[in-house]
Protein backbone atom coordinates (compact mmCIF):
# COMPACT_ATOMS: atom_id res chain seq x y z
CA UNK A 1 0.00 0.00 0.00
CA UNK A 2 1.27 3.49 -0.82
CA UNK A 3 2.27 5.44 2.26
CA UNK A 4 1.45 9.11 2.61
CA UNK A 5 3.61 11.73 4.26
CA UNK A 6 2.74 12.96 7.73
CA UNK A 7 1.24 16.42 7.64
CA UNK A 8 0.17 19.02 10.15
CA UNK A 9 -3.10 19.91 11.81
CA UNK A 10 -2.93 23.34 10.17
CA UNK A 11 -3.88 21.84 6.81
CA UNK A 12 -7.52 21.80 7.93
CA UNK A 13 -7.90 25.53 7.51
CA UNK A 14 -5.70 25.77 4.43
CA UNK A 15 -7.75 23.17 2.58
CA UNK A 16 -10.89 25.26 2.94
CA UNK A 17 -9.69 28.16 0.77
CA UNK A 18 -11.17 28.34 -2.72
CA UNK A 19 -10.83 31.13 -5.25
CA UNK A 20 -13.66 32.44 -7.39
CA UNK A 21 -15.05 35.44 -9.19
CA UNK A 22 -18.47 36.95 -8.57
CA UNK A 23 -20.65 38.50 -11.21
CA UNK A 24 -20.93 42.23 -10.70
CA UNK A 25 -24.65 42.07 -9.96
CA UNK A 26 -24.27 39.38 -7.31
CA UNK A 27 -21.22 40.97 -5.71
CA UNK A 28 -22.97 44.30 -5.32
CA UNK A 29 -26.39 42.97 -4.33
CA UNK A 30 -27.35 43.76 -0.77
CA UNK A 31 -28.63 40.61 0.87
CA UNK A 32 -28.26 38.31 3.85
CA UNK A 33 -25.35 35.92 3.38
CA UNK A 34 -24.86 34.26 6.78
CA UNK A 35 -21.52 32.46 6.24
CA UNK A 36 -21.84 32.26 2.43
CA UNK A 37 -19.32 33.71 0.01
CA UNK A 38 -20.11 37.19 -1.37
CA UNK A 39 -21.19 35.64 -4.68
CA UNK A 40 -24.33 34.23 -3.06
CA UNK A 41 -27.42 35.45 -1.24
CA UNK A 42 -29.48 33.73 1.47
CA UNK A 43 -32.71 35.73 1.56
CA UNK A 44 -34.75 32.93 3.11
CA UNK A 45 -32.04 32.33 5.75
CA UNK A 46 -31.88 28.58 5.22
CA UNK A 47 -28.04 28.79 5.15
CA UNK A 48 -27.81 27.86 1.45
CA UNK A 49 -27.42 30.00 -1.67
CA UNK A 50 -30.61 31.25 -3.33
CA UNK A 51 -31.44 31.11 -7.02
CA UNK A 52 -30.13 34.31 -8.71
CA UNK A 53 -32.83 36.94 -9.14
CA UNK A 54 -31.91 37.59 -12.76
CA UNK A 55 -33.06 34.70 -14.98
CA UNK A 56 -30.13 35.45 -17.31
CA UNK A 57 -27.90 33.94 -14.62
CA UNK A 58 -29.82 30.65 -14.60
CA UNK A 59 -28.10 27.61 -16.13
CA UNK A 60 -29.90 24.98 -18.22
CA UNK A 61 -27.23 22.71 -19.78
CA UNK A 62 -27.94 20.00 -22.35
CA UNK A 63 -25.66 17.63 -20.43
CA UNK A 64 -25.72 17.31 -16.63
CA UNK A 65 -22.57 16.30 -14.76
CA UNK A 66 -22.97 14.23 -11.57
CA UNK A 67 -20.33 13.09 -9.09
CA UNK A 68 -20.28 11.02 -5.92
CA UNK A 69 -18.01 11.77 -2.98
CA UNK A 70 -14.60 10.06 -3.39
CA UNK A 71 -14.69 7.97 -0.20
CA UNK A 72 -13.11 5.14 -2.19
CA UNK A 73 -11.72 4.70 -5.70
CA UNK A 74 -14.37 6.37 -7.96
CA UNK A 75 -14.27 3.35 -10.28
CA UNK A 76 -15.93 1.32 -7.52
CA UNK A 77 -19.06 3.46 -7.70
CA UNK A 78 -19.34 4.46 -11.36
CA UNK A 79 -21.24 1.30 -12.35
CA UNK A 80 -23.28 1.40 -9.11
CA UNK A 81 -24.82 4.71 -10.23
CA UNK A 82 -25.58 3.65 -13.84
CA UNK A 83 -29.22 2.74 -13.18
CA UNK A 84 -29.84 5.92 -11.23
CA UNK A 85 -28.25 8.04 -13.96
CA UNK A 86 -30.50 6.40 -16.56
CA UNK A 87 -33.51 7.24 -14.37
CA UNK A 88 -32.36 10.84 -14.08
CA UNK A 89 -31.98 11.09 -17.85
CA UNK A 90 -35.54 9.86 -18.30
CA UNK A 91 -36.87 12.26 -15.66
CA UNK A 92 -34.99 15.38 -16.77
CA UNK A 93 -34.81 14.77 -20.53
CA UNK A 94 -31.09 15.55 -20.30
CA UNK A 95 -27.96 13.52 -20.92
CA UNK A 96 -26.27 12.80 -17.56
CA UNK A 97 -22.58 11.93 -17.18
CA UNK A 98 -20.84 10.49 -14.11
CA UNK A 99 -17.72 12.49 -13.22
CA UNK A 100 -15.24 10.37 -11.18
CA UNK A 101 -13.55 12.91 -8.89
CA UNK A 102 -10.35 11.81 -7.18
CA UNK A 103 -10.48 14.03 -4.08
CA UNK A 104 -12.79 16.20 -1.99
CA UNK A 105 -10.88 19.29 -3.13
CA UNK A 106 -11.35 18.36 -6.80
CA UNK A 107 -15.10 17.93 -6.30
CA UNK A 108 -15.40 21.27 -4.51
CA UNK A 109 -13.43 23.05 -7.23
CA UNK A 110 -15.60 21.48 -9.95
CA UNK A 111 -18.72 22.73 -8.15
CA UNK A 112 -17.26 26.18 -7.63
CA UNK A 113 -16.24 26.54 -11.27
CA UNK A 114 -19.63 25.44 -12.61
CA UNK A 115 -18.33 22.21 -14.20
CA UNK A 116 -20.43 20.08 -11.83
CA UNK A 117 -24.22 20.37 -11.61
CA UNK A 118 -25.30 17.58 -9.25
CA UNK A 119 -23.29 15.91 -6.51
CA UNK A 120 -23.21 13.70 -3.49
CA UNK A 121 -20.88 15.61 -1.15
CA UNK A 122 -19.48 14.01 1.98
CA UNK A 123 -20.56 15.08 5.44
CA UNK A 124 -17.55 17.21 6.32
CA UNK A 125 -17.28 18.93 2.94
CA UNK A 126 -20.96 19.91 2.83
CA UNK A 127 -20.65 23.21 4.74
CA UNK A 128 -17.64 24.19 2.61
CA UNK A 129 -19.43 23.32 -0.64
CA UNK A 130 -22.46 25.31 0.53
CA UNK A 131 -20.45 28.35 1.59
CA UNK A 132 -17.88 28.48 -1.18
CA UNK A 133 -19.35 26.68 -4.19
CA UNK A 134 -23.09 27.45 -4.14
CA UNK A 135 -24.00 23.83 -3.42
CA UNK A 136 -27.62 23.34 -2.30
CA UNK A 137 -28.13 19.94 -0.61
CA UNK A 138 -31.69 18.61 -0.55
CA UNK A 139 -31.50 14.86 0.01
CA UNK A 140 -29.79 12.01 1.78
CA UNK A 141 -29.89 8.22 1.66
CA UNK A 142 -31.93 6.63 4.43
CA UNK A 143 -33.29 3.27 5.49
CA UNK A 144 -36.89 2.40 4.72
CA UNK A 145 -37.85 3.36 8.28
CA UNK A 146 -36.39 6.85 7.74
CA UNK A 147 -33.27 6.35 9.85
CA UNK A 148 -29.99 7.57 8.43
CA UNK A 149 -26.39 8.36 9.20
CA UNK A 150 -23.10 6.74 10.17
CA UNK A 151 -20.56 6.83 12.96
CA UNK A 152 -16.89 7.71 13.09
CA UNK A 153 -14.83 4.83 14.42
CA UNK A 154 -11.19 4.73 15.39
CA UNK A 155 -9.78 1.35 14.38
CA UNK A 156 -6.52 -0.46 15.11
CA UNK A 157 -4.96 -3.76 13.99
CA UNK A 158 -6.74 -6.63 15.74
CA UNK A 159 -3.63 -7.64 17.72
CA UNK A 160 -2.62 -4.07 18.62
CA UNK A 161 -1.84 -3.30 22.28
CA UNK A 162 -3.93 -0.12 21.90
CA UNK A 163 -7.10 -0.65 23.93
CA UNK A 164 -8.70 2.80 23.97
CA UNK A 165 -8.34 6.22 22.36
CA UNK A 166 -6.28 7.34 25.36
CA UNK A 167 -3.59 4.87 24.26
CA UNK A 168 -3.01 6.77 20.99
CA UNK A 169 -0.50 9.08 22.66
CA UNK A 170 2.81 8.77 20.85
CA UNK A 171 1.24 6.68 18.07
CA UNK A 172 0.47 7.42 14.40
CA UNK A 173 -3.19 8.03 13.59
CA UNK A 174 -4.28 8.10 9.95
CA UNK A 175 -6.81 10.70 8.85
CA UNK A 176 -8.29 10.74 5.35
CA UNK A 177 -8.47 14.40 4.25
CA UNK A 178 -8.74 17.76 6.04
CA UNK A 179 -12.28 18.31 4.69
CA UNK A 180 -13.61 14.95 5.89
CA UNK A 181 -15.88 14.89 8.96
CA UNK A 182 -15.26 11.35 10.17
CA UNK A 183 -11.81 11.22 8.57
CA UNK A 184 -10.48 14.36 10.28
CA UNK A 185 -12.76 16.99 11.81
CA UNK A 186 -14.79 14.87 14.25
CA UNK A 187 -11.91 12.72 15.55
CA UNK A 188 -9.71 15.82 15.99
CA UNK A 189 -12.38 17.55 18.08
CA UNK A 190 -13.27 14.39 20.04
CA UNK A 191 -9.69 13.41 20.83
CA UNK A 192 -8.98 16.93 22.07
CA UNK A 193 -12.17 17.41 24.12
CA UNK A 194 -12.60 13.89 25.54
CA UNK A 195 -9.02 12.64 25.84
CA UNK A 196 -6.87 15.79 25.87
CA UNK A 197 -4.95 14.59 22.81
CA UNK A 198 -3.85 17.17 20.25
CA UNK A 199 -2.84 16.18 16.73
CA UNK A 200 0.89 16.47 15.93
CA UNK A 201 1.56 17.21 19.60
CA UNK A 202 0.34 14.12 21.45
CA UNK A 203 0.19 11.80 18.46
CA UNK A 204 1.58 11.75 14.93
CA UNK A 205 -0.75 12.18 11.96
CA UNK A 206 -0.82 10.84 8.42
CA UNK A 207 -3.29 11.56 5.63
CA UNK A 208 -4.27 8.53 3.56
CA UNK A 209 -6.47 10.38 1.05
CA UNK A 210 -9.53 8.11 1.32
CA UNK A 211 -11.36 5.96 3.85
CA UNK A 212 -10.54 2.73 2.02
CA UNK A 213 -6.83 3.59 2.18
CA UNK A 214 -7.11 4.13 5.92
CA UNK A 215 -8.98 0.88 6.55
CA UNK A 216 -6.54 -1.15 4.45
CA UNK A 217 -3.61 0.68 6.03
CA UNK A 218 -4.70 -0.46 9.49
CA UNK A 219 -5.42 -4.01 8.32
CA UNK A 220 -1.91 -4.14 6.78
CA UNK A 221 -0.37 -2.47 9.87
CA UNK A 222 0.86 0.54 7.93
CA UNK A 223 -0.80 2.75 10.58
CA UNK A 224 -1.17 2.29 14.32
CA UNK A 225 -4.77 3.50 14.04
CA UNK A 226 -7.16 5.30 11.72
CA UNK A 227 -10.33 7.38 11.99
CA UNK A 228 -12.90 6.25 9.41
CA UNK A 229 -16.57 6.34 8.47
CA UNK A 230 -17.94 2.98 9.56
CA UNK A 231 -20.40 2.95 6.65
CA UNK A 232 -17.48 2.76 4.20
CA UNK A 233 -15.71 0.16 6.33
CA UNK A 234 -18.82 -2.03 6.46
CA UNK A 235 -19.22 -1.93 2.67
CA UNK A 236 -15.57 -2.91 2.25
CA UNK A 237 -16.08 -5.86 4.59
CA UNK A 238 -19.24 -6.91 2.73
CA UNK A 239 -17.32 -6.87 -0.58
CA UNK A 240 -14.44 -8.84 0.99
CA UNK A 241 -12.06 -5.96 0.27
CA UNK A 242 -10.80 -6.19 3.84
CA UNK A 243 -10.83 -9.01 6.40
CA UNK A 244 -12.86 -7.91 9.42
CA UNK A 245 -10.77 -10.16 11.69
CA UNK A 246 -7.71 -7.98 11.03
CA UNK A 247 -9.16 -4.79 12.52
CA UNK A 248 -10.69 -3.76 15.83
CA UNK A 249 -12.64 -0.68 16.86
CA UNK A 250 -11.59 1.27 19.97
CA UNK A 251 -13.98 4.23 19.67
CA UNK A 252 -17.40 4.87 18.13
CA UNK A 253 -18.95 8.34 17.89
CA UNK A 254 -22.50 9.63 17.87
CA UNK A 255 -24.41 9.27 14.59
CA UNK A 256 -23.70 11.90 11.93
CA UNK A 257 -25.64 12.80 8.78
CA UNK A 258 -24.26 10.98 5.77
CA UNK A 259 -23.51 12.17 2.22
CA UNK A 260 -25.72 15.08 1.19
CA UNK A 261 -27.09 15.14 -2.37
CA UNK A 262 -27.73 18.45 -4.02
CA UNK A 263 -27.28 20.73 -6.98
CA UNK A 264 -25.76 23.98 -8.15
CA UNK A 265 -27.71 27.00 -6.88
CA UNK A 266 -28.07 28.60 -10.32
CA UNK A 267 -29.74 25.75 -12.23
CA UNK A 268 -32.99 26.70 -13.95
CA UNK A 269 -35.75 26.14 -11.36
CA UNK A 270 -37.73 23.80 -13.64
CA UNK A 271 -34.60 21.68 -14.18
CA UNK A 272 -33.80 21.74 -10.45
CA UNK A 273 -37.30 20.47 -9.69
CA UNK A 274 -36.88 17.59 -12.16
CA UNK A 275 -33.52 16.65 -10.65
CA UNK A 276 -35.07 16.48 -7.18
CA UNK A 277 -37.94 14.45 -8.62
CA UNK A 278 -35.42 11.96 -10.04
CA UNK A 279 -33.94 11.38 -6.59
CA UNK A 280 -37.23 11.03 -4.76
CA UNK A 281 -38.89 8.77 -7.36
CA UNK A 282 -35.98 6.38 -7.85
CA UNK A 283 -36.99 2.75 -7.31
CA UNK A 284 -34.44 1.12 -5.02
CA UNK A 285 -35.77 -2.44 -5.13
CA UNK A 286 -33.37 -4.60 -7.14
CA UNK A 287 -31.11 -1.65 -8.05
CA UNK A 288 -27.32 -1.57 -7.93
CA UNK A 289 -27.60 1.17 -5.30
CA UNK A 290 -29.56 -1.18 -3.06
CA UNK A 291 -26.99 -3.94 -3.59
CA UNK A 292 -24.11 -1.61 -2.73
CA UNK A 293 -25.53 0.41 0.16
CA UNK A 294 -27.76 -2.38 1.57
CA UNK A 295 -29.08 -0.56 4.66
CA UNK A 296 -30.42 2.40 2.68
CA UNK A 297 -33.65 2.09 0.74
CA UNK A 298 -34.67 5.61 -0.30
CA UNK A 299 -33.64 9.23 -0.74
CA UNK A 300 -35.22 11.49 1.89
CA UNK A 301 -35.54 15.26 2.06
CA UNK A 302 -33.13 17.12 4.35
CA UNK A 303 -32.45 20.61 5.66
CA UNK A 304 -28.83 21.74 5.60
CA UNK A 305 -29.62 24.27 8.30
CA UNK A 306 -30.82 21.65 10.78
CA UNK A 307 -29.24 18.34 9.70
CA UNK A 308 -25.74 19.80 9.48
CA UNK A 309 -25.88 21.84 12.69
CA UNK A 310 -23.74 19.27 14.55
CA UNK A 311 -21.13 19.36 11.77
CA UNK A 312 -20.87 23.16 11.88
CA UNK A 313 -20.39 22.91 15.65
CA UNK A 314 -17.55 20.40 15.16
CA UNK A 315 -15.96 22.81 12.66
CA UNK A 316 -16.29 25.64 15.17
CA UNK A 317 -14.64 23.49 17.87
CA UNK A 318 -11.74 22.89 15.48
CA UNK A 319 -11.42 26.59 14.71
CA UNK A 320 -12.45 26.03 11.10
CA UNK A 321 -13.91 28.95 9.16
CA UNK A 322 -15.35 28.76 5.66
CA UNK A 323 -12.90 31.08 3.92
CA UNK A 324 -13.47 31.27 0.18
CA UNK A 325 -10.53 33.43 -0.89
Amino acid sequence: MKMFATTTFALATAALAFSGFATTAQAQEECNRSFLDSRYCDRDRDLTADLPLDSKDWVNPDTLIFSYTPVEDPAVYQKVWDGFIQHMEETTGKKVLFFPVQSNAAQLEALRSGRLHIAGVNTGSNPIAVACAGFVPFGMMAAKDGSYGYEMEIIVPADSPIKSAADLKGRTLAFTAPTSNSGFKAPSAILKSEFGLIADTDFKTAFSGKHDNSVLGVANKDYDAAAVANSVMKRMIDRNVVDASKIRSIYKSQTFPTTGYGLAHNLHPELAAKIKQAFFTFQWEGSDLQKEFKVEGAFVSISHKFNWDVIRKIDAANGVTYSCK
